[in-house]
């Protein structure tokens, strides 16, 4: 198996570039001084260039056609089945690589570097004028990027763009769904509002909370759930994320001296996709087969440990008290586990996504995904997007947008280039559902672990069921095997009305 093995030696290559390139990024985002932006965006395009030069190598065609020609006679069925995965997964990055030349790679590299860079303070501005330039490079050069794929691929511009990050998901699994949901939510979330109105309003927790304090408590609950300190950190930046190598994840969170919640439960997330990162098979680590399969299954890891896990009323009788001797709330109502519960089971429409509860995340989603086609499409200048955007906020969730700030800007999605993206949230949603579904009735007496602050059942669940297999399948046939069941968007609306209607 000659040519197979040297293409397990070259993506192993391609993947220690990676590698880089992901601490590069992590440092740009978290570290970084401002004034070393111009280089860094050189020293990512030029990474990012070598790259693709490596993976889209003439005699690359050849060897991938006699390696799969190559007869593979390990006795071994599991390694055999690994190795024609990895093949497999080697057949499709070549095909998005070749498809766009290297200089729209380079281009649209130092387009979404200086954007990125100079949205941090667009931001904060609320400038979208000022973005304006910038951001429109972005979306010119991703729609050009789109555009190659899709005619290499056989795909729309908005599904070539989507298989980037989630493979083999595209518009006509996503519409139907969307559809159904965004006919559902409206009703449920007025449905959930009203049911709320019925219940005492929680008392708000006594701040302030000096940002020292969260910074301990998020870091003992990472260790609760799990997290590798020898394989990965924590940080600050203005949005947070999970990044890093493959051996060095790197997950951020930012701070607000008046909420103690806030920040606690956006570590948790990003702490469920560091697990998964942390959880991929050692021998595959730096081959194709062994990446994270897909941004819809890393997403349902993030929303299944936070919201599932971290949200539900068992974890939450084991966090009152922590919380309550962090910040020396000692035995007051304030801190009682059932105000805990209603403080961040709370749903209340508002502007920033981020921020949303679990009900009115979708509509956010929602928006964006109609807003970015509309974009990629031609049937919505991107100079209007603002007022776009606030409309579609008050449409959907009856909330006004005071500034760009907190409407257009505050994702760092479109001027780092991530198009296409944002529908993997709301699938990823509905995934991890489906995936604790599957788990309380896997684990015997899950509820009672987690009130206890145990999370090896669940995270032993997790790595044999998802982590471990990595994308040795398809995301349809991974969440298939894991739960017993194709994916069905009817789990997580029962989840929801379990939930916030009981």
């Amino acid at each position: 198996m000659h040519a197979y093995q040297e293409l397990e030696r070259r993506f192993a290559r391609l993947s220690h570039l990676e590698d880089a390139l992901g601490i590069l990024g992590w440092d740009k985002d978290a570290m970084m001084p401002i004034g070393a932006a111009p280089g860094r965006t050189d020293q990512i395009a030029a990474l990012s260039v070598i790259h693709h030069d490596m993976l889209t190598a003439p005699d690359m065609p050849e060897l991938l056609h006699r390696a799969a020609e190559e007869r593979d006679d390990d006795p071994d069925d599991d390694a055999r089945a690994w190795r024609k995965a990895n093949l497999r997964e080697m057949r499709r990055i070549h095909a998005h690589a070749s498809a766009v030349p290297a200089d729209l790679v380079e281009a649209a590299s130092r387009a979404a570097s200086s954007c990125e860079v100079a949205w941090r303070q667009a931001r904060a501005d609320s400038d979208f004028e000022g973005l304006l330039p910038l951001l429109s490079e972005v979306l010119r050069t991703q729609k050009l990027v789109g555009q190659a794929k899709g005619q290499a691929l056989g795909l729309s511009v908005y599904d070539a763009l989507l298989d980037q990050y989630d493979p083999g998901n595209g518009t006509d699994l996503i519409d139907p769904v969307f559809d159904r949901l965004g006919r559902e939510l409206p009703g449920l979330i007025a449905e959930v509002i009203e049911h709320q109105k019925r219940r005492p309003a929680p008392l708000p927790l006594p701040g302030p909370f000096e940002v020292g304090t969260q910074e301990a408590l998020g870091r003992t609950l990472m260790g609760v759930a799990g997290f590798d300190w020898t394989r990965g950190r924590l940080d600050v930046s203005t949005h947070p994320f999970c990044g890093g190598a493959s051996s060095d994840v790197r997950i951020t969170t930012r701070y607000d001296e008046n909420d103690a919640t806030g920040a606690l439960m956006g570590v948790l997330h990003e702490t469920g996709h560091a697990l998964y990162e942390q959880g991929r098979p050692e021998r595959w680590l730096s081959q194709p087969v062994g990446r994270a399969r897909g941004m819809s299954l890393h997403e349902s890891q993030s929303l299944l440990i936070e919201m599932q896990a971290c949200r539900g009323d068992a974890f939450l009788g084991f966090l009152a008290p922590m919380l309550a001797a962090a910040f020396g709330g000692g035995d007051g109502a304030a801190w009682s586990a059932g105000n805990l519960r209603r403080t961040v089971q709370t749903v209340e429409p508002g502007t920033i996504r981020v921020d949303a509860d679990e009900v009115t995340y979708p509509a956010h989603v929602l928006l964006r995904y109609r807003l970015e086609r509309a974009m990629l499409d031609g049937d919505l200048a991107l100079r209007d997007l603002p007022g776009a955007f606030n409309d579609g906020l008050r449409e959907m969730l009856g909330v006004e947008v005071p500034d760009d700030r907190r409407g257009c800007l505050q994702d760092i999605h479109w001027p780092s280039g991530a198009w296409g993206y944002f529908p993997t949230y709301t699938l990823g949603a509905m995934i991890a559902a489906q995936l604790f579904d599957a788990a309380r009735r896997a684990i015997v007496g899950l509820d009672d672990r987690l009130a206890a602050g145990d999370f090896t059942g669940l995270l032993s669940w997790l790595r044999r069921e998802v982590h471990e297999r990595a994308s040795l399948h398809d995301s349809a046939t991974l969440v298939t095997l894991a739960t017993g069941r194709p994916l069905d968007a009817e789990v997580f609306t029962t989840h929801l009305r379990r939930r916030y209607l009981s």
